[in-house]
């Protein structure tokens, strides 16, 4: 489920449509939880869909752990690619603002941690990436392991319009990540590449 302080909006012809914040979502929120409406479906499942279905997927699902695609069910699949994503995802089934995020932004994440298929171009942003990569996870997950760490300092000091999607458990571990008690499990826990 997407952050309720957000909208989707026509960004511009080359991007299309986006989720855009109606206000001030702070550093440290949790902007997008897995919930018990958005779909996985397998590869044996992905395989027997029409065409016309698996188009959905390939445009709007992403791929998780396990190789299976997961398909948002609210506004969650209209969040666009950006090299500086505001937002990352966690090991821990929800993303979260890795800097503020002010009302009329994009909400963006990076692909690159989403287990595509195929590398693309993203939109030139001025950064030193261009592309898009299949193995961009394990290639950058330290740069982005540091940005979630900084974020989670600030998990329980802002709104958590979404906190009650999490189970206590998952909300005690994330508070003990907070607090230093508890190492915070690596984004790389998510890439479908790898291997034990």
């Amino acid at each position: 489920m997407i952050h309720p302080y957000t909208e989707i909006k026509h960004i511009s012809p080359e991007v299309g449509y986006g989720v855009v914040a109606k206000e001030f979502i702070p550093i440290g929120t949790i902007t997008w939880v897995l919930d018990k409406f958005d779909r996985e479906f397998t590869l044996n499942e992905y395989n027997s869909l029409e065409p016309i279905y698996k188009d959905i997927l390939e445009t709007y699902a992403y791929k998780n752990n396990k190789g299976n695609l997961v398909l948002c069910w609210d506004n969650g699949r209209f969040v666009n690619h950006s090299f500086n994503s505001n937002c990352l995802t966690t090991a821990y089934n929800f993303e979260i603002a890795i800097r503020d995020i002010h009302p009329g932004e994009q909400l963006t994440d990076d692909y690159g941690y989403l287990n595509i298929d195929k590398p693309f171009r993203g939109i030139n942003e001025g950064t030193r990436r261009k592309i898009v990569y299949p193995d961009d996870l394990p290639r950058y997950y330290k740069s982005w392991d540091k940005k979630l760490l900084k974020a989670f300092n600030y998990i329980s000091k802002v709104n958590q319009p979404l906190r009650e999607l999490l189970s206590n458990d998952l909300w005690q571990q994330v508070m003990e990540v907070e607090k230093g008690e508890k190492e915070m499990e690596s984004i790389l826990t998510n890439y479908y590449g790898l291997k034990e």
